[in-house]
């Protein structure tokens, strides 16, 4: 879907057709199965799960973890053939948005097992043999976890100084990784680490199955942050570590894109849990707001509160349009799914936080304040706060936020690299770039008049988007597919004025990222709403919050339409440069 647009020089416009307007009915087996774990998940997340125990003592307790295994959490995504639930994604996306709700610990700690951790390179890159092995033990007994990170290597992995050296039948393992979620308490991890070339040797980035209680291996540090206190993440070292070669994942040099390619569904967990968080949200400030008085009547019907509420209710039912929508694309094998997981990454990261930030502004003191203090007094324990410093790691793990914008803008403008980088590249002789300008020729004659036109511009485009008895959500689908249109124009126009020094216009880029991003929820709300009308499911409430999502969406992609070309990167950059000289201390000289 968003790969062919993208192609195309423009960001992904998952806009329905009559044919097929809202994605296909799941399968009633897993449907079934899904619902009945659900049921299970639900009853031991009120009864088994003290959330505020976790907070206190910043651990998940030894019987809450023995409790999900028995349940079968470990196993959501596994194939019932090792002994695993066989869960769609799009049922595994709930589970973790309930867990999730009521302890972010607890759903980190089953999305990294499941989502990056051991289980899935082995179901996408392992040999059966490998699968054999460790996919039951993932399923029942095996907490898992995936080692990237080290002290200086970030979002760059060129620079990863952990090295795997071929000996004999074996290699020998030696480094030390950071911030390992699940690295605490994992048995098994996924750590990758280089392999020298040598004969014999292709060498290069390579995915490797670690059994923790191997000799060597050493867990030096428990983190501790702001939010998620109870998350079981620290720093691990290896030492002359022996891993025998049928523990490696893929062929030697692969393991960048194993990581990569696991990433990809892997950061679906995160927005599902900010969907889930982002309900909780709405219905804390449901409660609150309508037995809260001020001056006479409940604080919701006071509009500076009551446009909080709408907030978090829109954006919920959009963040949960996104990610059932990326999740059933997910259950289809033939998608590639890595831009719209990237985005439903980066816009489910953003706005939870900012939801999460209104409920803490509606319920005021008592937002601010901690749970325990709360109840200390005797009020309602309330983890409003926490659920703010939670969220807060989002915009940083699994792909920041700046990560992500160039991720998804590289999507944006590899079409026109592809045709034209020849052409801007000062390196570049005459005679090549002579070739360039024929073939770009062919290729914008093509591109260029389909940016000028399109089903936006017909003032009865997408009918079956407006039922009797309903709000008209058509008017919104032609806004998506005119700004899609628009934003590939400023792309071009950008690529033309900067050309090569278009992947340093950051401030350019992310902008239209953004713009992307709230283009594609909104198609992905009123996708839904069409969806929940269709099966008779409180279609008039959907379409309702659809359009209120859409209206406030338009807002801010208009005015993010507005800093495209008006802004202050230039004068940012001067200041920078002024900071970083010392020329500048930010305290005013006058």
């Amino acid at each position: 879907m968003a790969q062919a647009q993208l192609r195309q020089g423009a960001l992904p416009r998952p806009l329905p057709t009559r044919s097929d307007p809202s994605p296909p009915r799941p399968a009633p087996d897993d449907v079934r199965r899904g619902e009945a774990f659900l049921a299970k998940l639900q009853e031991f997340c009120e009864t088994r799960v003290d959330a505020a125990r976790i907070e206190r003592e910043a651990q998940i307790p030894d019987e809450t973890i023995k409790g999900l295994k028995e349940l079968g959490a470990l196993g959501m995504k596994i194939d019932t053939k090792y002994g695993g639930l066989g869960l769609t994604q799009v049922y595994y996306n709930k589970a973790l948005a309930m867990a999730g709700s009521v302890s972010p610990a607890i759903g980190a700690l089953l999305s990294a097992h499941q989502s990056i951790g051991v289980p899935q390179p082995l179901k996408l890159f392992g040999t059966q043999e490998q699968k054999d092995r460790y996919l039951p033990r993932c399923a029942r007994t095996d907490i898992s976890a995936f080692l990237l990170t080290e002290p200086d290597v970030g979002s760059d992995p060129a620079r990863l100084a952990t090295t795997a050296v071929p000996d004999g039948d074996d290699y020998l393992l030696d480094g030390v990784k950071l911030w390992t979620t699940n690295g605490v308490v994992a048995d098994l991890l996924v750590v990758m680490a280089r392999v020298p070339r040598s004969e014999g040797h292709k060498g290069g980035i390579t995915a490797f199955v670690v059994e923790t209680a191997s000799e060597g291996v050493t867990v030096e540090n428990r983190n501790a942050f702001m939010g998620l206190r109870g998350l079981e993440n620290g720093v691990t070292r290896f030492h002359r570590v022996r891993v025998p070669a049928a523990n490696r994942i893929g062929p030697e040099g692969a393991g960048l894109k194993i990581a990569l390619t696991t990433l990809n569904t892997g950061r679906l967990s995160l927005p599902a849990m900010c969907a889930g968080a982002g309900k909780w949200s709405l219905k804390i400030a449901r409660e609150w707001s309508a037995a809260r008085e001020q001056w006479g009547k409940p604080i919701a019907k006071h509009e500076a509160v009551g446009a909080k509420i709408s907030f978090i209710a829109a954006t919920t039912f959009a963040l949960e349009a996104v990610i059932d929508l990326a999740s059933q694309m997910a259950d289809e094998d033939r998608n590639d799914i890595r831009i719209e997981a990237a985005l439903a990454k980066l816009y489910g990261s953003e706005m939870a936080w900012l939801m999460a930030d209104e409920l803490v502004q509606i319920r005021g003191g008592r937002g601010y304040e901690t749970a325990a203090s709360l109840a200390a007094r005797g009020e309602r324990a309330v983890p409003a706060e926490q659920m703010l410093r939670d969220l807060r790691i989002n915009r940083i793990f699994e792909g920041s936020t700046e990560i992500m914008h160039l991720l998804i803008a590289r999507e944006a403008v590899d079409a026109h690299l592809s045709v034209a980088g020849d052409l801007i590249d000062p390196d570049k002789s005459l005679q090549d770039k002579g070739k360039a300008a024929a073939k770009a020729g062919g290729f914008y004659a093509r591109w260029l008049p389909g940016l000028f036109a399109g089903p936006g511009q017909l003032p009865r485009a997408y009918p079956e988007f407006n039922p009797a008895g309903h709000p008209d959500l058509s008017p919104h689908l032609r806004y998506v597919e005119r700004s899609a249109r628009k934003l590939a124009r400023s792309t071009f126009y950008a690529m033309s004025r900067w050309q090569g020094r278009m992947e340093t216009k950051q401030g350019f880029l992310s902008r239209i990222v953004d713009i992307g991003a709230e283009l594609f929820a909104m198609s992905a709300a009123c996708v839904r709403a069409e969806m929940l009308r269709s099966r008779g499911d409180h279609g008039v409430a959907a379409y309702q919050l659809a359009d209120a999502f859409c209206r406030q969406a338009r807002i801010r992609a208009d005015e993010l339409f507005g800093r495209l070309w008006t802004n202050t990167d230039d004068l940012d950059r001067k200041v920078v440069s002024g900071v970083l000289s010392g020329r500048t201390s930010g305290s005013s000289t006058a």
